[in-house]
């Protein structure tokens, strides 16, 4: 996806690298983030219409501080520089950065002294999101300060015969006023972007790219039946028809009516080759006497390899594996400064396949958010009951079932977990809702009906509000809801008396219970 008007954004480990990335794409110019130590000549080859230097949580007066190389700055084409982004600017090309003499963290009133074309038709003053210790103390040569508060005298400075600027703020995140105008004023005036990187194109390219990738070859997928697999298979079954064969593995731990959905969407109204395997009484059974939570994991990804290996080579011989990696994985997989090395997830990634299967990977998903998938899949005409799918976990209601994962208990669990899903997608706001689920808990209580006195489960609700799921906070469903959930689990799901709603962000407690 390269020919098209790009920006490049090197990554110093802030926390909002891919939040930058995000506000880029929304304005429908494509960018990418790269490590901080990119060389200057492999930009040179590729040349992006501007460079964005992120912001991040070292010092640049500390020696072992992440640098750039030099030369980033002599490609004649813009940069922007982000807090530490612009504090290395500064430093690299002959100014100075020092200690504040006073902290800025969180809404900061700054002034505006010279417009110029970022601030041009802005008010004088904005409100704006602050977070460092250093400050520039003394501009480059060739920069004017553009702007400034009463402890940092440049907030904003700018080289307008080269179009370099740094901003001490962040303009990506929701706090900073006008900061999404700021930025598309960088990426149309500044960098003179076309704005022109559509979903209809990224299909276009992306099937001309696997066509003349994939040639005369076959492409196997694993379909999982949630998001990222399924619009994977969608794209790839465009690209080359035929070519492509889908293994699902049920796994008897899948919500209600789950498995269905998948065999009619995508055997029957896509007519994809699409090979299910029905397996679960191998999962079943083995998971039969346990109780702790990662070795369930364990046997779950373990059986699902010799599954998946098995229907593989009841197939046939194949070059290419597809799988469903996202930008993000990709993101960080390349241990950005300042984050740790995270494993590309494993509901994502087929791995530990045996020596015999051998394949060439294929990720056509690679290079989009999470909610540039969802819309990539509208384009492909996937249904919206898979594309507004909301995140489920690889193992599935094995890590919901919290003691011992019986038959019995998961048609409990899909019973509970149907009605809060039916009752969910009543509210008006529900695509704002990250995820909600039921959690089959391993007591019993005490309960009333009728009569007759009841000794049964217990059912938790979880309703959650995240943006990426690394970070959650618990959703205010309203009480009628509550209610109605609570009232028809209870009357119509024959062994659970008592549900309780679950009311603790993440951190400290986690999305899933296990």
């Amino acid at each position: 996806m390269k020919s098209h008007d790009w920006i490049a954004i090197l990554d110093f480990g802030s926390q909002y690298s891919q939040l930058i990335a995000r506000r880029i794409r929304e304005q429908k110019v494509y960018c990418e983030i790269l490590r901080h130590d990119t060389p200057a000549p492999l930009l040179r080859e590729r040349m992006p219409k501007g460079l964005i230097l992120s912001g991040g949580p070292a010092s640049v007066l500390n020696e072992e501080s992440p640098d750039c190389d030099p030369a980033l700055f002599e490609l004649g084409i813009p940069v922007l520089g982000i807090c530490y982004g612009m504090q290395l600017m500064a430093k690299v090309l002959g100014g100075e950065v020092a200690p504040g003499d006073q902290r800025e963290y969180g809404r900061t009133m700054i002034h505006i002294d010279q417009p110029g074309t970022l601030f041009e038709q802005l008010p004088q003053d904005l409100s704006v999101w602050m977070s460092h210790g250093d400050q520039v103390s003394r501009l480059p040569s060739g920069f004017h300060s553009i702007a400034r508060t009463p402890s940092c005298p440049h907030t904003v400075m700018g080289d307008f015969g080269r179009q370099f600027y740094g901003l001490q703020f962040h303009p990506e995140v929701a706090h900073t006023q006008r900061g999404t105008e700021l930025l598309h004023r960088y990426l149309f005036e500044v960098c003179g972007c076309a704005g022109d990187w559509t979903m209809s194109q990224f299909i276009e390219e992306s099937v001309e790219s696997i066509r003349n990738r994939v040639g005369t070859d076959h492409v196997l997928c694993g379909l999982s039946g949630g998001v990222d697999s399924s619009i994977a298979a969608a794209l790839l079954h465009r690209a080359i028809g035929d070519q492509l064969h889908c293994v699902f593995v049920d796994n008897g731990l899948l919500r209600h009516g789950e498995a269905e959905q998948v065999e009619q969407t995508f055997a029957d109204s896509f007519g994809i080759d699409l090979r299910v395997a029905h397996a679960q009484d191998i999962f079943l059974d083995r998971l039969a006497g346990i109780v702790d939570p990662e070795e369930k994991r364990k046997i779950i990804g373990n059986t699902f390899i010799e599954v998946f290996s098995e229907e593989a080579r009841q197939i046939g011989p194949m070059k290419y594996l597809a799988q469903g990696t996202l930008y993000p994985d990709v993101i960080e997989s390349l241990s950005p400064i300042g984050g740790p090395s995270v494993t590309i997830k494993s509901h994502h990634n087929v791995g530990g396949l045996p020596p015999d299967l051998k394949f060439d990977l294929i990720e056509p998903l690679r290079e989009l958010f999470k909610d540039e998938v969802r819309e990539l899949g509208r384009a492909l005409g996937v249904p919206a009951a898979i594309v507004d799918r909301q995140p489920f976990p690889g193992p599935g209601l094995a890590v919901r079932i919290l003691g011992e994962v019986t038959r019995e208990r998961v048609t409990l669990l899909q019973q509970a977990d149907l009605r809060v899903q039916q009752e969910i997608e009543k509210l008006p706001d529900y695509k704002e809702i990250w995820q909600a689920f039921a959690v089959l808990l391993p007591i019993q209580t005490v309960g009333v009906m009728g009569d007759e006195r009841t000794y049964e489960n217990v059912a938790a609700v979880r309703a959650v509000q995240s943006l990426d799921g690394m970070t959650a906070d618990w959703y205010r469903l309203p009480y009628n809801t509550l209610g109605t959930i609570s009232n028809r689990i209870i009357n119509e799901v024959r062994g659970i008396n008592r549900v309780v709603y679950d009311i603790s962000s993440k951190p400290p407690a986690t999305i899933e219970w296990e």
